[in-house]
């Protein structure tokens, strides 16, 4: 058997953001007469602000204080629905099932591609253990010796289903039946791989919810995770959050334009 990889922290990869096309907004603004620009260089502020000024046609008379004020003003009356046009594409990795199971309940403006373990040969050992464990030796130990032991279970149910259906003379189905039959036996704490698409009110939403100090640890870490980066992607858009230190080391995030 394989020697088991325990993972600890998640990584999120952002693959694509948004670009604006500054030739069609300024066609846009000429055939209908007005002249403005974003003092924003994120196309997700730029957007955001040109969708909301769409609303109401008030490009020829900005808010003072720019894309930042115009912002903070639809964070502070709620206008949400225009984040909506902001949109990120991210990649998770070094997460359980667990927090999978609890991430794919956000539709509402998030889309999913998830690793399958019908087709991806699981053998290859990666396990998230939760922190509580991981900080105390003998809970370590056990979840270890449980953790191997499913793991042992999978390859062994693995290769000799796929011996009994020798007589199936296509592989990649054979090896599909094999695995989606072994997987069953695969503790929550696999470690799994999930592409993300999310605009930006679902992703204030995600964080809300999931940094709370309620939400299961694991998810919270990812959530304060999310939020370095997109602090830094577009920190207009996200910069009101706060975080609130907690008792098991991670942290909550709160804001005072909840459920925008």
């Amino acid at each position: 058997m394989s020697e088991i990889r325990v993972i600890h922290e998640p990584s999120i990869y952002v693959l694509g953001r948004q670009t604006v096309s500054d030739a069609e907004l300024d066609r846009f603004l000429a055939d209908h007469g007005v002249s403005w620009q974003s003092d924003s260089e994120v196309a997700a502020e730029v957007l955001t602000e040109t969708a909301g000024r769409t609303c109401y046609m008030s490009f020829h008379k900005p808010r003072p204080g720019g894309n930042s004020a115009y912002i903070g003003h639809i964070l502070e009356v709620g206008h949400g629905s225009v984040l909506e046009h902001a949109v990120w594409n991210l990649l998770i990795t070094g997460v359980s099932r667990t927090l999978t199971h609890e991430l794919i309940r956000h539709r509402a403006g998030m889309g999913y591609s998830q690793l399958s373990q019908r087709y991806v040969d699981e053998s290859v050992a990666e396990y998230v253990e939760p922190g509580v464990v991981a900080d105390d030796p003998d809970l370590h130990a056990l979840w270890l010796e449980a953790v191997a032991q499913s793991h042992k279970a999978y390859v062994a149910l693995a290769e000799k289903l796929n011996a009994k259906m020798a007589s199936e003379p296509d592989k990649t189905a054979r090896r599909k039946l094999a695995r989606q039959a072994a997987r069953s036996v695969l503790p929550n704490a696999t470690e799994t791989k999930i592409f993300v698409t999310a605009n930006a009110r679902a992703l204030r939403h995600f964080m809300e919810q999931r940094g709370s100090r309620h939400a299961e640890p694991e998810i919270r870490l990812l959530a304060n995770k999310l939020l370095d980066i997109l602090v830094v992607e577009a920190p207009n858009l996200f910069s009101d959050y706060v975080r609130i230190p907690l008792l098991d080391g991670t942290f909550e995030i709160d804001t005072p334009h909840r459920k925008v």
